[in-house]
């Protein structure tokens, strides 16, 4: 089954603000960053349950999913739902930061 996958406006800001941060020290390197994330962020269409269930997913009472993306200490971790035929991703944060709390 295919999915749309939809990035909802804060899972934008927040994937902006990530941008901005990494162009500071390198264009390029921002540019080959949000292109990967995009990329992975797509390839939720299709299996998106092959994703774990994000720790946020107890508190919120939500089948939340998690999607990590990077390497090292780079590794954001991108939250998202499935609903009917839709991947709607939430947040993308990075994974050094508290879980989300209701």
């Amino acid at each position: 089954m295919k999915y749309r996958v939809i990035l909802s406006e804060p899972a934008q800001d927040e994937a902006e603000d990530v941008y901005f941060w990494i162009c500071q020290y390198s264009l390029a390197r921002a540019e080959k960053w949000l292109n990967g994330l995009l990329e992975a962020i797509k390839s939720l269409d299709f299996h998106p349950e092959r994703y774990p269930f994000a720790p946020e997913a107890e508190s919120f009472h939500k089948p939340i999913r998690q999607m990590l993306y990077g390497k090292r200490r780079g590794v954001y971790r991108v939250l998202f739902e499935i609903r009917d035929e839709i991947i709607d991703v939430l947040h993308i944060r990075h994974g050094a930061r508290r879980f989300l709390e209701p």
